[in-house]
């Protein structure tokens, strides 16, 4: 069973900063792309951000310049730095990983619970 566990939302002013982390637990192989993805209310999930085991990076082009995504693959760990935050932003924050539980037999996406971040103006 893997589990991914997201922490660092919660509430920032327009213009503030929030890095969220996201950390795989359990028993697997290898985790190929990670990323992050957010959904508003009545909205689709939609990608924010991603990254390969790597370090190919793939950026909304809503978020490109202000939020980083990188990795810390000996922690199974990913994280999105936001800054320059806006009201829109605010959203459902979920983690995404491609796991591969045992050698060659492709990956299996995790979902973590997600994580609730609000920007006030």
């Amino acid at each position: 069973q893997v589990q991914l566990v997201e922490s660092g939302g919660g509430l920032v002013q327009a213009g503030g900063s929030l890095r969220l982390s996201c950390s795989a637990s359990g028993i697997f192989f290898s985790i190929l792309a990670m990323g992050w993805y957010r959904q508003f209310p009545g909205k689709q999930r939609e990608l924010v951000a991603a990254i390969t085991n790597g370090g190919s990076t793939n950026i909304a082009d809503s978020v490109k310049g202000r939020f980083t995504i990188s990795r810390d693959n000996a922690k199974d760990t990913v994280y999105l730095q936001m800054n320059s935050l806006k009201p829109e932003d605010t959203a459902v924050y979920y983690c995404n990983a491609d796991v591969e539980i045992r050698m060659f037999i492709g990956a299996t996406p995790y979902w973590g619970k997600g994580t609730l971040v609000t920007v006030s103006s």
